[in-house]
């Protein structure tokens, strides 16, 4: 049996502490901005609730033990960058991703949801989406991602989705179009990185689904 999690929702239709995420879905579905993230216990539910959005997303409370010599390997995250995600309530689902300052965990920005998506493509059309804005920006700033496959995508110009196209589905491929378009026609000299989960806990961009 699953264990029970806890929801917390700081921004939305409602906000408050919620036992189901069925519930919690429907209080931040359509909504701009919404905030929120699940914990193991009531009372950390409510203990964050009282507290903000912004000390706990991006936290995980339990990190892979790594030896001394991995963690000094992999050292710290550059916080001046900035972190990039998605997610995806099914597999396919509706699927949505964002941006943010990798310190301070602003939002930069924010997509979705889309029908019938995956997280692959979410992660992609994330990287790509930050790698633009931070063009628009003539930032020079690296950017993160958690995915080795949204990185290998990008890196290849190519979402190498096997997700069919449907009508459900059919503004998230114009999005990938687009997205594979802009990377063939815009050379760009942000560094991107991978985000490491195990020694650093969830990317800052994370949406707190866990």
């Amino acid at each position: 049996m699953a264990k029970k999690k806890f929801y917390v929702i700081w921004n939305g239709h409602k906000t408050g502490v919620f036992t189901s995420w069925n519930v919690c879905k429907k209080h931040i579905s359509d909504f701009k901005g919404a905030q929120y993230k699940s914990f193991a216990t009531r009372e950390d539910a409510e203990k964050a609730f009282k507290g903000r959005y912004i000390d706990y997303v991006g936290k995980e409370t339990k990190k892979e033990k790594l030896s001394s010599e991995e963690l000094k390997r992999i050292g710290n995250p550059i916080l001046q960058s900035i972190s990039v995600d998605a997610a995806c309530s099914g597999n396919p689902g509706r699927m949505e991703y964002r941006g943010v300052e990798t310190q301070t965990k602003k939002q930069l920005f924010i997509q979705g949801p889309f029908e019938q998506g995956t997280n692959n493509i979410g992660e992609f059309l994330a990287l790509v989406h930050g790698l633009g804005f931070l063009k628009q920006n003539k930032s020079n700033l690296p950017i993160y991602s958690d995915s080795k496959i949204a990185i290998s995508w990008v890196k290849r110009g190519q979402c190498r989705t096997n997700l069919p196209s449907t009508s459900e589905n059919k503004v998230l491929f114009d999005l990938i179009k687009r997205a594979e378009i802009w990377l063939k026609n815009n050379t760009y000299s942000t560094t991107i990185l991978k985000w490491e989960t195990k020694a650093w806990g969830e990317i800052p961009a994370d949406f707190g689904r866990k």
